[in-house]
Formats: C-alpha cells, sequence, structure tokens
C-alpha cells in the first residue's frame, strides 16, 4: 500500500472516530446579581464555572458596590447607566441595614409595617434598575449577540428572570429565603404548611401551641397581601409591558430550571421540597489553610521581644 493512499485510510479512520465521540464545549454565564453577602455566595458559584472554563459575565450598575469589579478578573463585568450614583445606593444601602438591625419589635403590627416598608423601598430601587437594564437599546442588542446560554440570578432581586426570558435563555436561582416564604412559595411552587413551618421573622420553633400558629399565619397571611399587593401596582405591569404579553412576576419566576438553595437540609425546618431544588449551603466556605511553620530561632525571638516590652511597661 503506497504512502498517499495509508494518509487517506487514517483519515477516513480519525473521520469515523470523530462520529462516535462528541466533544464538550464551555458555555457562557451572564449573572444579575445581588449586592453584599449575596455576592458573596453566587461569586463562589462564578469561580468555580470561570476554573472550568466557562465565560461568565456579571451584568452590574454603575451604581454598583460589588468589590473589585472595576479591576481585572477572571470574570467579565457589563456596566450599564443607571439613574442612582454609587454614593446614594451606598447610603441608602447602609441606612436599610442600620434600620433593619435595631427595628424596634415592641409591637406586632408596627414591626410589621416597619419590614413592609423597608422591603417595598428596596424593591423600589431594584425596579429602577432593572427598567435602566431592560430599556438600553444598546445594552439588549449586545447581550443578544452575545448568545448566552444561561442566565443565574438572585431570587431576592427581580430582573434576572425578565432578561432570561427577553435573550429566551433558561435561568438558575441562587436564593436562601424571604419574608413569609413568599417567593419560595408562589414561584418556587414549595409548600410550607404554616401550622408546622414558622415564617421568616417570627422567632418561633417547630413546636407552637395553639397560639403560635395563629400568631404564624397572621405572618404568613400579612406577608401574602403586602407581597401581592406590591406585585400587582408594580411587577406585573412592568413584566406584561416589556413581553408583550398579560403576566406576573410569580409566572415569569415560576420558569426557573434550578433553586439553589444556600443552606443546609438540617439547618432548615423540615418541610417538602421539589426535585429542581437543592441545597448548596456552605459553598463560600474554604478549608483552613495551615499555619505557617514557625521555627525555633523566630520563635525565642518572639518571647524575648515580648518580655523585653513587658519589662520595659514595668519599670517606666
Amino acid at each position: 500500500m503506497s504512502k498517499m493512499s495509508m494518509k487517506r485510510l487514517s483519515l477516513l479512520l480519525l473521520l469515523q472516530l470523530t462520529c462516535y465521540f462528541s466533544g464538550g464545549s464551555c458555555g457562557k454565564v451572564l449573572v444579575w446579581p445581588v449586592e453584599f453577602s449575596h455576592w458573596m455566595n453566587i461569586k463562589t458559584i462564578l469561580e468555580e464555572l470561570v476554573t472550568k472554563g466557562h465565560e461568565v459575565t456579571v451584568l452590574i450598575s454603575s451604581a454598583s458596590t460589588i468589590p473589585n469589579s472595576s479591576k481585572p478578573s477572571t470574570m467579565r463585568f457589563e456596566t450599564f447607566p443607571t439613574t442612582l450614583t454609587k454614593s446614594d445606593y451606598e447610603n441608602f444601602i447602609e441606612r436599610l441595614i442600620e434600620e433593619w438591625t435595631y427595628v424596634a419589635k415592641d409591637s406586632f403590627w408596627s414591626y410589621l409595617a416597619t419590614v413592609k416598608s423597608l422591603f417595598w423601598e428596596f424593591f423600589d430601587t431594584t425596579l429602577s434598575m432593572c427598567k435602566d437594564a431592560v430599556s438600553n437599546k444598546k445594552l439588549m442588542t449586545k447581550l443578544q449577540e452575545s448568545r448566552f446560554d444561561i442566565l443565574i440570578a438572585d431570587a431576592v432581586g427581580p430582573c434576572g428572570e425578565l432578561l432570561a426570558e427577553l435573550l429566551k435563555i433558561p435561568f438558575v436561582y441562587s436564593h436562601y429565603t424571604s419574608p413569609g416564604h413568599i417567593i419560595e412559595k408562589n414561584s418556587g411552587r414549595l409548600p410550607f404548611p404554616p401550622s408546622y413551618v414558622p415564617v421568616m421573622f417570627s422567632e418561633l420553633s417547630d413546636r407552637m401551641t395553639f397560639m403560635e400558629r395563629v400568631k404564624n399565619m397572621l405572618y404568613t397571611l400579612y406577608f401574602d397581601l403586602f407581597f401581592t399587593v406590591y406585585d400587582n401596582k408594580k411587577w406585573n405591569p412592568f413584566y406584561s409591558e416589556v413581553l408583550g404579553r398579560p403576566t406576573t412576576l410569580s409566572e415569569t419566576m415560576g420558569k426557573a430550571e434550578m433553586w439553589l438553595i444556600r443552606s443546609y437540609w438540617d439547618f432548615s425546618f423540615p418541610r417538602p421540597r421539589l426535585p429542581n431544588v437543592e441545597f448548596v449551603g456552605g459553598l463560600h466556605c474554604k478549608p483552613a489553610k495551615p499555619l505557617p511553620k514557625v521555627t525555633y530561632s523566630s520563635l525565642l525571638f518572639f518571647v524575648n521581644f515580648v518580655f523585653s516590652i513587658g519589662i520595659f511597661c514595668i519599670l517606666y
């Protein structure tokens, strides 16, 4: 057999082998994050995706407080202009955290009214940023042309699911919990029987008396009411206008492929869960680094130094 025919045969065999093996490909990930501790948790997932070879793009506003977003990173940050300034947003978040931390719990109804006010203010700010992102034609065109494969969002800060709908890509949530479990119930379809599962902020246990269950039910109804009122008043009309069809925030969020719950199942109260819900608590925790080895000479020097300082303080 000639060399030319051998080369042709080798080429045919190589082509035949490629039919049996499918090559892996890396995806393009778009992220709609929430600031502060929420970012710390989702950042761990994104860094792992980058190490696997995926291309990660984080969509942030010009007022974002996400650290090091302006420095070189393995992730790419896409910034869009917003009506808020960075200082205004930082002051708003600091005030929100301070009021949230020191809110008085003396009166049941005044406490719930304060919680409602804080959440409505947070949603107003989030809605404003969402409008700035979606109405930015240059940004949306760039995102469409980037052809992302999936979107990762934090369920507490809506808009990621709207972007996913506009880009026609699946999306995944990173989530912990919400007041009254309203997001998990209405959007994630997770059952939370109020007779057995205490509502967030109620400070109740899973072993409730009859009156405590009544209190838990009041919390549940209250959060259901004030979230529904806000959604009907602001989120639902906005989503319907952008998508060009009647829809709701809960319906859009309900299309999530998976919910990554930032907790452990044994840290939560027992409750049913669905197949697309995974507990991923502790992802941001890293193994402790071993302490550096200390030689005898350096240890002796440190002891002598401390002893000398002690004598100096006694004498003077």
